[in-house]
């Protein structure tokens, strides 16, 4: 017990100091400037559509490494997780190697469609679309994994075709694992901050996302730094309280 709530101090007493340490009295200022909201706004919307792109490429990975055996799976099992361990900046280096201006495919993507990647939103996106991948694959290849097979099946037996098993089945069985894979996948892009910076930036308006700006503010006003904390630690918990307990706790 005693080290259950020394676990506990460990991690709340830090979040506790950004209460404690926050200028409350000019709170309601700081929130209204604009490069405050256009950061909050980039980091929603490319945190959302980082997800999005996770749940096209990620839920299709998952089936694959829980469905089919291959040669070689545990190895791309591997390579899939890398980047939870990865450091972001890391992560920003290599993927400046291949989709940069000079990389090995961002060098085509320039010549042939005149488009560049890095320095972008688009780049933000990527990067964050990135480092959370792993998360959504590790929750639905568990989900799949743990699904009873027999109502699959069963159904195939009745003569469903692989589609209608997939979509009738399948779906409403890992729908769970999936909305928790979504939902940390969307808190890990949101906030993202090693790999964006290195491969897109801290362009205000363009890649300035929330933790970037967190940065920018810390180096000149303390102050506005703790408010872009609160800020970014009261979206998170909102959206984690919000949507993981209703889908995840009462399944």
């Amino acid at each position: 017990m005693v080290l259950a709530v020394a676990g506990m101090t460990f991690l709340v007493l830090p979040l506790a100091g950004l209460l404690v340490r926050a200028p409350w009295s000019t709170m309601p200022e700081r929130l209204a400037e604009p490069q405050v909201l256009e950061a909050l706004r980039l980091s929603l919307v490319t945190a959302t559509i980082a997800t999005a792109v996770c749940l096209v490429l990620g839920v299709p990975l998952a089936w694959l490494l829980a469905r089919v055996p291959f040669p070689g799976r545990r190895l791309v099992r591997a390579l899939v997780t890398i980047p939870l361990v990865l450091p972001p900046v890391v992560g920003g280096v290599a993927l400046l190697l291949v989709l940069g201006r000079r990389g090995l495919v961002g060098q085509w993507l320039e010549s042939t469609f005149g488009f560049s990647l890095p320095f972008t939103t688009a780049g933000v996106v990527v990067a964050e679309a990135f480092v959370a991948m792993p998360f959504l694959v590790i929750s639905v290849e568990g989900a799949l994994r743990a699904a009873d097979l027999r109502y699959e099946e069963a159904a195939a037996t009745l003569g469903a075709s692989r589609w209608i098993v997939f979509r009738r089945v399948t779906m409403p069985l890992i729908a769970p694992g999936i909305v928790a894979g979504a939902v940390l996948c969307w808190a890990r892009a949101l906030g993202e901050f090693g790999a964006t910076i290195t491969f897109a930036g801290n362009f205000p308006g363009r890649t300035q996302t929330m933790p970037l700006a967190v940065y920018l503010a810390l180096e000149t006003e303390p102050d506005a730094a703790i408010v872009l904390s609160l800020l970014l630690l009261v979206v998170s918990v909102a959206i984690l309280a919000g949507l993981r307990d209703r889908w995840v706790t009462s399944a």
